[in-house]
């Protein structure tokens, strides 16, 4: 089964799950979160379909977090602010971001890949 798999090249935790990914067998689309970031409109199906609070779309620990100062100014925007905030800044997005059209998973941890990935999509 194919996976989209949003990474940035020079990101350690990225190179980690797309290898992981990769060698559980599955077959990836490889996207620069950087240079293409998904739309509002992908990222919001991809939020609901991840049963995730899209707070945890963010990448907190980024510089660019830190410098648009978010973490105070986050509290106050509407839903559809966050979106277009997160799809104008790829490293905004916390990293990778994969999906097979029917799960999602943000950021890498072994166990959650395990659960969601670990079959290679078969």
């Amino acid at each position: 089964m194919s996976v989209t798999f949003y990474g940035y090249p020079k990101c350690s935790t990225c190179r980690k799950a797309k290898q992981w990914l990769e060698v559980k067998g599955h077959v990836l689309e490889v996207i620069d979160l950087v240079v293409t970031p998904p739309s509002a409109e992908e990222l919001d199906r991809l939020q609901v379909l991840s049963g995730l609070d899209l707070a945890k779309f963010f990448n907190t620990a980024g510089e660019v977090y830190r410098e648009l100062q978010l973490k105070d100014k986050l509290p106050g925007m509407s839903r559809e602010e966050r979106l277009k905030l997160l799809a104008s800044h790829g490293k905004l997005i916390k990293r990778p971001l994969v999906t097979n059209g029917a799960q999602v998973t943000v950021g890498f941890k072994e166990d959650d890949y395990d659960e969601k990935w670990g079959n290679g999509g078969r």
